[in-house]
Order: C-alpha cells, then sequence, then structure tokens
C-alpha cells in the first residue's frame, strides 16, 4: 500500500511531502475552533468541488479523455439527490438513500452514454463535444421546467429558479441525528476528500493506473499488448463522472437548492479550468490547485463576476500557451529539483527518474 501511495504517477512522494500533507491537514482539521461556524461552511463550499476535479484528473490527466460533460453528472446528481430528499424527507436514512442513489443514478447514465460514446470509437475533440452537448441540452432542459408539470412528486424542478426544499444531508449519532451542515459537514467534506485523494492515489499507481496511462500514451500500442482499452476507458468515465455526481449532492445539501446555472457553458469550462491549471496529470496537482483556484475566483466574484470570468479564461489561454503541463506541476518540478540534484549521484543511470 505505501509503494502505491509513493508511486511514480503522483507528485510528492518523500518524507518532506507526507510532512507537510499532515501539517495541512492538522491545520484543517483545527480550523473550525478558531473561525465562525458560517466561514467554516463557506470554507467546505470550496472543498465540495474539487471530488469533481479530482474525477476529471482521472478521465483527462490519467486516461486522455477530455470531457466536459463534468457538469452534467453535477446535475444528475444534485437534482437526484433534490427529488429523493424531498420525496423520502428528513432523517439519516432518507438523506443517505438519496446520497448513494443519486451517485449511482449519475454513475449509471455515465456507463450509458460512455458505453455508447467508448465503443463508438469517438475520441479526440469529438469526445469533448459530444459531452458538452449533452451539458448545455440537459441545462436548456432543465431551465425549461418552471411549469407545476415538472415536478416528480413533490419534487418541483422550478426552470431557472431552481429545486429548493430538500433536506441537508444528517447522519445518526449516539444524541441523535446530525445535521451535515456549517462545521460538521466541513470534518465530513475533510474525512471524505482526504480518503478520496489517497484512494486516487492507490489507484493512480496501481497495475490499473499504469494501463490508464498508457492508454492516455498511446491506445493502439496498448490494445496491441492485449489490453480491453475501451473497458478501461469506460471504467475511468464512470469513476470521474460519478465522482462528479458527488459534488452535485454535496453541493445541494449545502445550499438546499440547486440551478440550471450550475450546469451551463460557464459552470461547464470552470472544470477544464481547474485541472488544465493545476497540471492534469497529477492528482495533488490537481487538489491543490482547484483550491487555490477556487478561493481566488470567490475573492473575484465579490467585486465583479464579469472580471472574475475572464481572469479564468485568461489562466487557461496562459496555461495552454506557455505551461501546457500545468502551473502547479511546473512549480512543484522546481521545487523537487535540488532533491534531484542531491541525489543523482547516488543513483545509477538505470534508477534515476526523468
Amino acid at each position: 500500500m505505501l509503494n502505491l501511495l509513493n508511486g511514480p504517477q503522483t507528485m510528492g512522494r518523500g518524507r518532506v511531502f507526507w510532512i507537510c500533507a499532515a501539517l495541512v491537514l492538522a491545520a484543517a482539521l483545527v480550523y473550525p475552533a478558531f473561525a465562525d461556524p458560517y466561514d467554516v461552511g463557506n470554507f467546505g463550499y470550496f472543498l465540495i468541488w474539487i471530488f469533481m476535479a479530482l474525477g476529471l484528473c482521472v478521465m483527462w490527466g490519467l486516461c486522455g479523455m477530455l470531457s466536459f460533460g463534468q457538469t452534467f453528472f453535477f446535475g444528475i446528481g444534485g437534482y437526484a439527490y433534490g427529488v429523493l430528499a424531498i420525496i423520502l424527507g428528513n432523517g439519516p436514512a432518507a438523506t443517505i438513500v438519496g446520497l448513494f442513489g443519486a451517485v449511482a443514478l449519475a454513475g449509471l447514465a455515465a456507463a450509458v452514454l460512455g458505453y455508447f460514446m467508448i465503443y463508438g470509437r469517438i475520441s479526440g475533440v469529438f469526445f469533448g463535444i459530444v459531452t458538452l452537448s449533452f451539458t448545455l441540452a440537459l441545462a436548456f432542459f432543465l431551465g425549461q421546467t418552471a411549469g407545476p408539470e415538472w415536478a416528480i412528486g413533490r419534487a418541483r424542478l422550478n426552470g431557472f429558479n431552481g429545486m429548493q426544499g430538500m433536506s441537508p444531508l444528517s447522519v445518526p449519532w449516539f444524541g441523535g441525528p446530525v445535521v451535515l451542515e456549517e462545521t460538521a459537514l466541513y470534518y465530513v467534506l475533510v474525512a471524505g476528500l482526504t480518503a478520496t485523494y489517497l484512494l486516487l492515489r492507490v489507484l493512480a499507481n496501481s497495475r490499473f493506473g499504469n494501463v490508464l496511462v498508457a492508454v492516455r500514451e498511446d491506445p493502439e500500442r496498448a490494445e496491441l499488448l492485449g489490453y480491453d482499452v475501451r473497458r478501461y476507458q469506460l471504467i475511468a468515465f464512470v469513476l470521474g463522472s460519478a465522482l462528479a455526481g458527488v459534488s452535485g449532492v454535496l453541493y445541494t445539501s449545502w445550499g438546499q437548492f440547486i440551478t440550471p446555472s450550475s450546469i451551463g457553458l460557464p459552470a461547464a469550462a470552470m472544470p477544464i479550468i481547474w485541472v488544465a491549471f493545476s497540471g492534469r496529470t497529477d492528482l495533488t496537482a490537481t487538489l491543490v490547485g482547484t483550491f487555490l483556484l477556487l478561493v481566488g475566483f470567490q475573492t473575484l466574484t465579490i467585486y465583479s463576476q464579469e472580471t472574475a470570468l475572464v481572469v479564468m479564461g485568461a489562466l487557461l489561454a496562459a496555461t495552454i500557451l506557455f505551461v501546457p503541463r500545468g502551473f502547479v506541476v511546473g512549480i512543484g518540478e522546481l521545487l523537487a529539483r535540488p532533491r534531484r540534484k542531491r541525489l543523482a549521484p547516488a543513483l545509477s543511470p538505470d534508477d534515476a527518474r526523468p
């Protein structure tokens, strides 16, 4: 397990890295003791979106499938949770069923859509176009559902006004159910994000992850070596899309509402910017870079949302033109360069890594 956590497919593999990671986690755990619960809840808002970014890192960075459909599955997960939470009512059992049911529905939608695209040999830019088309179609459809006839049981979709009135997530506890809001939700998000990141590191450095990278680099050669390329691509697509569904559920539970604007074109472009800016081939870079961009975007939005969107677009253009591997990956490599120079004399040419 330790070998998989420190494998070659992930940046940050030494003692210093893990000490720094432990310090960051400790700071995150003690943060609520020194902050207002409202601020803690807003801080948790940033963590919600990182699940979606990590999912895109898996399918795009590891497997080479550029998808504009993360908000499509985000919307499916969010709206499905809203419907289930409204129909089933309050209580841990109802909201937990809503959580797993919504994520499962997002994964099922990804399996169906991915099957027809991947086994239909849609790849490259056309893969992104098809996923974007489904995203825009869902956003447009949900925007036209304002009438009372657009309801599932007691859950009204409400068009551009968005669905609201669903219960937040809650979990059973010894003294009674705990509603996951503000500080409680924050701790669940920190724990869930830490577990997801570590599990994805293990996946990326496992045999499965190595095959995904081989498919990304040269799918024809991987197929000639006997690997079922399309099966690996489908699994990566479903996994990445299910993580987007997790973000959708958490977002809907956090704000107790969801609107079509969280699915449309501007929202669909955001995960691409986060992951490209960070470095799509590395999970650590994606986690750190996405968090920094979310904080910066939210700060700019307070003053002007249009300015924030322009800055994000400029960041994407600068990344593509000057640092195609990602800014965070580039900074990480610069920080690791002195250590490589110190270790170089002790390594043989066969042992040295590029």
